[in-house]
């Protein structure tokens, strides 16, 4: 039987709380079903986040369903893979990810899975590091509830596909500044030169100090040019940034009455 017939769930993990959102079968309607707070102080706090999920889902599931699941960045990790002409196997390109990943963030006892951005010949390649464990939680989620895991990405990957059409520039800084977490991607000469993700308020002023400081960094390269600056804030639904330079990025929400970060990120999902 086709999965078209069947809801279609859309989870977000937050830093501190777990949003849900349900579509029906035959493409139906989104409902937003709501978001559950948790105390995610402790580290790592995934695992509070699958218990709250697995709650969620247990009220809201009836019948077979599928999921898919949106880590905001207080769970991923991101680094850039520069081009090699000496990679010639998709085994080799894990391992030389892998070596860039520990490059930036060092080796660690807890085990990350890389998902590397297809890119052309010759260009350098994102990746995402998710925490293995954390991936493992949600298939065996997924088997306990007899639903089907149909995705696992990050938020910065969704917000990228959703607005790439709106910045068609060759070279610009993209900006999802997320609750206390904010993540950077630069492209320059169409192609990805840095991607930073870094512990800082959603305001005005503190966004405005992170872009300026990349447009500093950016400033002292030879031969570079002022960027288009692209923000995405899905946080900021009452009061949308305001800063000089700056194109803010923002969804048409179906229910605009609803304030919740957590519901503007699942609606982020096409």
């Amino acid at each position: 039987m086709s999965l078209l017939s069947h809801d279609r769930f859309v989870a977000v993990l937050g830093g501190s709380a777990v949003g849900l959102s349900r579509q029906g079968g035959n493409g139906k309607g989104r409902d937003w079903l709501g978001s559950v707070s948790f105390i995610g102080e402790r580290f790592p706090s995934w695992p509070l986040a699958i218990d709250t999920l697995e709650r969620m889902l247990r009220e809201h599931v009836r019948g077979r369903a599928e999921l898919c699941v949106l880590l905001s960045s207080h769970y991923c990790r991101f680094c850039l893979v520069p081009w090699s002409e000496q990679i010639v196997a998709p085994s080799e390109l894990q391992e030389y990810a892998r070596f860039c990943f520990e490059e930036v963030y060092g080796q660690s006892e807890e085990s990350w899975s890389l998902c590397i951005s297809p890119e052309a010949a010759g260009q350098p390649r994102l990746a995402a590091g998710l925490p293995e464990e954390l991936l493992g939680a949600l298939r065996a989620l997924a088997t306990n509830l007899g639903v089907r895991l149909g995705s696992v990405q990050p938020y910065l990957m969704t917000a990228f596909n959703r607005f790439a059409r709106s910045m068609p520039q060759k070279d610009y800084l993209f900006v999802v500044a997320e609750p206390a977490r904010s993540t950077l991607l630069l492209s320059t000469d169409n192609r990805w030169g840095a991607v930073r993700s870094l512990g800082v308020a959603d305001s005005d002023e503190a966004l405005g100090e992170l872009i300026a400081r990349e447009c500093e960094l950016r400033a002292d390269e030879e031969g570079a040019v002022a960027l288009p600056v692209y923000l995405h804030a899905p946080g900021r639904v009452d009061d949308t940034p305001q800063l000089a330079d700056v194109e803010v990025l923002s969804l048409e929400l179906p229910h605009p009455g609803v304030r919740d970060v957590l519901y503007s990120m699942a609606m982020a999902v096409n």
